[in-house]
């Protein structure tokens, strides 16, 4: 059984330490450990070029268009059965290293379109995608803040795990931590989060557990969430009325107050929409499918032509300065 555990904060800083003590604990229960301090990675931000999506539904294969190390750090991830994520807390949120994470994850390594990718390529007579991508994993995040500005950091921190719809064990923030080191009850918390996270791959390990089929299996082992489907706490709640959409997962509902805590109600036959979920994840597939055949049509209709001339004609960007002789 492997853990990763991977720091975005500054060498050796209070990230880099915690993840440590979460791993040294997961050690002590017979795990094998690995570190990775991505800032040393060349991690390129995603240019939206859509190749990956494009090469997964038509059949051509995983593809991305950056050269640099996040394909090299997807199979460190790939192999691990448990994965680690301390990451600082930039203006209540994730950092743009750990969103550039994200956004590469995107639909290049979504399930429901690699599942698809994997039937094309088997009904062209050729080899399937490597078995190992389809097998849950356990995953864990914390966000380490200097302040109380933190509450949006879990949402962004379990968008890594939406794609691939790995299980989330915990999910959470440290606040005021510039001492972290010296605060024992926080210690002793990353402690618990390391052995959480080695017991949940151990069981992913002894039930062969795959990532289709283990839907309605929970490996939660934070406090419970307002969203009772992914144990989300952040809405987007529709202006003028009670409509809202969990953040994490999709699902649409209303928040209501339960024994005294908002809770979020949701009708359970649309539940196969949800992001985190095989069912939701070729429904998303599928849109995007459509949607790109609708785009490449276009690319053919005059009206289409005529109006990117236009604007395109408008203005000139201004150049970088970097890149000026």
């Amino acid at each position: 059984m492997k853990i990763l555990g991977v720091s975005l904060g500054t060498k050796n800083g209070n990230n880099d330490t915690m993840c440590r003590v979460a791993l040294e604990a997961a050690k002590e229960k017979g795990a094998e450990i690995e570190f990775i301090h991505l800032l040393d990675w060349d991690i390129q931000y995603c240019s939206g070029c859509v190749a990956c999506s494009r090469g997964l539904v038509m059949g051509k294969g995983m593809i991305c268009s950056r050269q640099d190390d996040f394909k090299a750090f997807y199979e460190k991830v790939v192999e691990a059965d448990g994965v680690l994520f301390v990451d600082p807390i930039f203006e209540s949120g994730a950092t743009g290293l750990y969103h550039s994470i994200t956004d590469c994850m995107g639909p290049g390594h979504d399930t429901g379109m690699m599942k698809m990718l994997d039937g094309k390529l088997k009904e062209a007579g050729k080899e399937g995608l490597n078995p190992r991508y389809f097998r849950q994993k356990a995953i864990s995040f914390v966000g380490i803040g200097g302040s109380d500005w933190a509450v949006r950091c879990e949402t962004d921190h379990a968008m890594f795990a939406l794609s691939p719809g790995w299980k989330v064990v915990n999910n959470e923030f440290f606040s005021w931590c510039k001492d972290v080191i010296m605060q024992d009850d926080k210690v002793e918390r990353m402690k618990e989060i390391g052995r959480n996270l080695a017991d949940a791959a151990q069981q992913i390990i002894d039930e062969d557990m795959q990532v289709e089929g283990s839907e309605k299996t929970s490996l939660w082992k934070g406090k419970e969430g307002a969203c009772p489907h992914c144990q989300g706490n952040n809405f987007y709640i529709y202006p003028g009325t009670t409509h809202c959409v969990c953040e994490l997962c999709g699902l649409e509902g209303t928040l209501e107050i339960v024994d005294g805590a908002f809770k979020f109600k949701y009708d359970p036959a649309t539940e196969h929409h949800a992001h985190d979920i095989l069912s939701g994840k070729f429904l998303h597939g599928q849109d995007i499918f459509e949607n790109e055949g609708r785009l490449m049509n276009l690319y053919k209709d005059p009206e289409f032509k005529k109006r990117k001339e236009h604007y395109t004609a408008v203005c000139e960007p201004t150049p970088a300065p970097s890149k000026q002789k």
